[in-house]
């Protein structure tokens, strides 16, 4: 957990805009944290570094503005994410095609999942 923290530190003091408060940063929604640890996670192997990490992000930021986003922080995760996806994609790690895949299966599993039930992909949310 100290680790975890550490990282998130670092991650909060590099990133300008993290929802945060005095413990660290905050989210609304499980899959906020989710997309915030698989940064640092990417992070830490060494995928990109905080100054790359600000800059996709920024970008992404902006595009959401220039499309109507009204900047008001309920929308920042979602920034997050599609700079996560970008990145991961520009490194090679995964393709955009397999983002897409793997986002609509999650949503097909969600769909199907009872409220309150850990969600689990399976072969089917793929079709």
């Amino acid at each position: 957990m100290a680790l975890y923290q550490n990282a998130a530190a670092r991650a909060a003091a590099s990133v300008p805009g993290i929802p945060q408060d005095a413990a660290g940063p905050v989210f609304r929604e499980p899959w906020e944290a989710q997309a915030f640890a698989m940064t640092l996670a990417l992070h830490e192997r060494g995928l990109f570094s905080w100054k790359e990490w600000a800059e996709a992000l920024a970008v992404e930021i902006k595009r959401a503005q220039a499309g109507g986003d009204p900047d008001t922080g309920e929308t920042y995760y979602q920034h997050w994410l599609a700079a996560l996806e970008q990145l991961v994609a520009q490194k090679g790690v995964a393709t955009r095609e397999a983002l897409a895949r793997y986002r609509d299966a999650w949503d097909h599993a969600c769909e199907r999942t009872p409220h309150g039930k850990p969600i689990e992909l399976k072969a089917d949310d793929f079709l």
